[in-house]
């Protein structure tokens, strides 16, 4: 199966608006593209602002990658919003059992067609203060693991620059680079043949997000922490918006 007719379309129109306005944000610098699979898979990129979703997109839809994001379920129902999202096939995340298996089903039409799912598994804007990547949730791991779907690990630094974390303003000045690094596909295979516990979920995303830190310390030239952030050993909510913290 190939991306339909209406779908093309819409992406190439959403697309002509994006991808002038990134330009015109920020510089762009893209590593390890090569090592991008030629047919479908799993995106796992970091999450430090709001714009993280169009610095990922913008990348695989130059590379002739369709980005097929998660998005909640509820966004579908909005007006014109969920008309987008039907037609670009985003993937709506609904908790009840159904619609998690709707959600799948989608899922594996997006990989038959050669698209990228983009997961963040941190679920959210990183809580870490230093930006570094936190504790991960499971769906990444869960999805790759019952079908089959290779995960890329991706980092990207710089954005954030032009959009800090929660703000209300671009900052375009002094002109910024975004640079988005591609990692090679997670090794899973010693999870293959295991029960989807919690102990193996949570071990397959820990390899993940080993892999995403790795490769934000290559383009910071940083050491990351020793002991990755977890949100609730800090009291902190593992979703919605962080403002107590990162409200300046």
């Amino acid at each position: 199966m190939k991306e339909t007719a209406k779908s093309r379309i819409t992406f190439v129109i959403v697309a002509g608006i994006v991808r002038p306005v990134m330009n015109l944000l920020m510089n762009k610098k893209w590593e390890g593209l090569e090592k991008l699979p030629a047919g479908g898979f799993i995106a796992a990129p970091n999450h430090c602002t709001e714009i993280d979703p169009l610095v990922v997109g913008h990348m695989l839809y130059n590379q002739k990658r369709m980005p097929h994001f998660l998005a909640k379920g509820g966004l579908f129902k909005v007006p014109v919003v969920g008309a987008v999202l039907h037609a670009t096939k985003q993937i709506p995340v609904e908790r009840s059992t159904a619609g998690a298996n709707r959600s799948l089903n989608v899922a594996k039409e997006v990989v038959a067609e050669g698209g990228a799912i983009i997961i963040y598994p941190e679920g959210t804007l990183t809580r870490d203060p230093d930006l570094w990547p936190m504790k991960g949730h499971t769906g990444a791991a869960r999805m790759a693991l019952e079908s089959g779907i290779p995960v890329v690990p991706m980092a990207h630094w710089g954005a954030h620059q032009v959009f800090p974390r929660y703000a209300k303003r671009f900052h375009v000045f002094p002109r910024r680079t975004s640079r988005v690094i591609v990692g090679d596909p997670v090794d899973l295979s010693a999870f293959e043949g295991r029960p989807l516990d919690k102990a193996t979920l949570t071990a397959a995303t820990a390899v993940i997000m080993d892999a995403i830190t790795g490769l934000l310390a290559t383009l910071r030239s940083e050491q990351p922490p020793a002991e990755r952030w977890d949100p609730a050993a800090h009291n902190q909510s593992k979703h919605g918006r962080n403002i107590e913290r990162d409200g300046k």
